[in-house]
């Protein structure tokens, strides 16, 4: 099978890769489409990230009831109490992340939103190697770091005029392009952004690591359990800490979500956006995440200019065109990291994470 057998072990991974993909994009667009033309929400997105949760939890209770019993899933939460904790840290950074993804994509189209995301790239394989102790080959930190320029393509574009979303500035600035200048470069919405990224790449390999370490020995189901139900006190908190605690659950923004079928598809694409992800890190790894999230952009771009009429300009063409060459690279190359109770030694096939090329 090749490279695609060495990204792609069984058909099963592929078809959870695409459906990552597939499930992402669809929840930016969904998420734009839901924005008034002030670029706000007629929805509290707090109550929308916390039934979200309350959806992912109750799947997974589905799922792992369909073979275990009640009893069973008592006793696992006894036996792996401590799973239960250390999911607290993964939980209130998705719960950061989820949040902060409605700020930023009511200030960003949904690709410029992607391709500033992609700076986790770097600080993903930085992480990788802390947690995992595995050495990345010069082959995989070249195909990072050639993802990150794509990125910064899209986001010279950006701070550039070429891709506003609200601009009261003249297009007349000094020297056509605002990048650089002090302003732009401690915009609050960038650093939003920088935010979203550290919570991204922390709770992403930080999770593979209990799925894959730590947690290896409890089930799938189980530890996607322990995962929201951290995750929806990590919620009910953020709501009381912004005072919205009472407001969040009142009969108008209730009527508010589920008035709005398209509120509604927004918490169930979601849901399967967490579960997906789970079955993703537990089959693949979250370097492929991230190169699984910049492949996001070009459907995104593609799609946006479609629905939205959001026009894919150069910079944009040029970028897609780095991201894809880097994607190209890293399948030469890419990483394998199992489970550590899925590990079986075979001298004949060294682990690609710590290949020297």
């Amino acid at each position: 099978m090749g490279w695609f057998g060495d990204v792609f072990p069984t058909k099963q991974s592929f078809v959870v890769f695409i459906s990552y993909m597939a499930l992402f994009i669809n929840q930016a667009i969904l998420v734009t489409a839901s924005k008034t033309s002030s670029n706000t929400y007629k929805y509290n997105t707090v109550t929308v990230v916390l039934l979200t949760e309350c959806v992912k939890l109750i799947t997974s209770l589905i799922l792992y009831l369909k073979d275990h019993s009640c009893a069973t899933l008592k006793a696992d939460v006894i036996k792996h109490r401590q799973v239960l904790g250390l999911y607290f840290m993964p939980a209130f950074l998705y719960c950061l992340y989820n949040n902060l993804q409605f700020v930023n994509l009511a200030a960003y189209d949904p690709t410029t939103y992607y391709l500033l995301l992609q700076f986790r790239v770097v600080i993903t394989g930085v992480f990788f190697q802390i947690l995992f102790r595995k050495q990345l080959s010069r082959i995989q930190w070249a195909s990072l770091i050639l993802l990150t320029i794509g990125c910064i393509i899209k986001e010279l574009n950006h701070h550039s005029g070429g891709t506003k979303t609200n601009s009261t500035e003249s297009p007349s600035t000094e020297g056509g392009t605002s990048f650089l200048s002090f302003d732009k470069l401690f915009d609050i919405h960038l650093l939003f952004i920088l935010l979203q990224v550290f919570c991204s790449v922390f709770a992403g390999v930080y999770n593979e690591y209990l799925l894959k370490d730590k947690g290896c020995d409890v089930h799938l189901m189980m530890q996607n359990i322990f995962m929201y139900v951290d995750s929806i006190i990590c919620n009910i908190f953020m709501l009381g800490f912004r005072g919205d605690l009472a407001s969040a659950f009142s009969v108008s923004s209730v009527i508010a979500i589920f008035s709005r079928p398209g509120v509604i598809a927004i918490v169930f694409n979601a849901a399967a956006c967490g579960i997906v992800t789970s079955l993703f890190l537990r089959s693949l790894n979250c370097i492929l995440k991230t190169f699984a999230s910049a492949l996001e952009i070009m459907f995104t771009a593609i799609l946006c200019w479609f629905i939205f009429n959001i026009p894919v300009d150069v910079y944009t063409v040029v970028a897609i065109f780095v991201v894809s060459a880097a994607i190209y690279l890293y399948a030469q190359n890419p990483i394998i990291n199992k489970a550590r109770n899925e590990v079986i030694e075979d001298p004949s096939k060294p682990d690609n994470a710590k290949e020297s090329v």
